[in-house]
């Protein structure tokens, strides 16, 4: 399929964002293959067996998206970041719905680094860095967007890139950033709960 124009795709956007309701299922099919690709990566850092397949992840996506009625769609960029950012809010919302324990055990450790190059089997981890970006969100917004698409998009710095509308440098010294912030906040969030469980 050849590659949408930017342009196509903000077009299709504003024009949905006006009412034309067939224009969300043309811009579904145009940027079918990068959700896939986000998706993909995210499924890939789930545990063995998840009942998520990236189709599934998409639809529950697309069904989400059918219900927003005020979104003033403003580029391709806003529509990548908002789908990325369900995807994980279905994921996570799936993994506290999970019989699982509710906080760390005392001297574990969740070492975002470690989480970056295996699957993420347990949910609480997963619980553990939602938490963490939702707070960096807060404060610094596009570094959680790189966070979102690299860590669990999957995409490339080069990806990242693109639907940011950035450059492949500024994506870098984000993820680098990001990844250092990370690691102090889980580091922080795990000595908080050991403190609590501590008589």
């Amino acid at each position: 399929m050849e590659t949408p124009s930017p342009q196509e795709i903000t077009q299709l956007l504003r024009a949905w964002s006006h009412g034309d309701h067939a224009a969300l299922d043309r811009l579904t099919t145009l940027v079918y293959d990068k959700l896939h690709r986000i998706a993909h990566g995210y499924l890939r850092r789930e545990r063995d067996g998840h009942s998520f397949q990236p189709t599934d992840l998409i639809n529950e996506v697309y069904l989400r998206l059918v219900d927003l009625n005020d979104v003033e769609w403003k580029d391709r960029t806003h529509f990548f970041a908002l789908s990325a950012r369900m995807m994980r809010r279905i994921l996570v919302d799936f993994a506290r719905s999970r019989p699982r324990r509710t906080c760390f055990q005392a001297g574990e450790r969740v070492e975002f680094e470690e989480t970056l190059r295996v699957p993420v089997e347990q949910d609480h981890i997963l619980v553990a860095v939602d938490d963490a970006l939702r707070s960096m969100e807060s404060r610094w917004p596009r570094q959680a967007q790189v966070v979102e698409l690299r860590y669990y998009g999957g995409l490339t710095i080069e990806e990242v890139a693109e639907v940011l509308a950035i450059s492949s440098e500024t994506v870098n010294r984000d993820w680098k950033f990001a990844r250092a912030w990370l690691r102090q906040e889980l580091g922080e969030a795990q000595s908080d709960d050991h403190r609590s469980q501590t008589p």
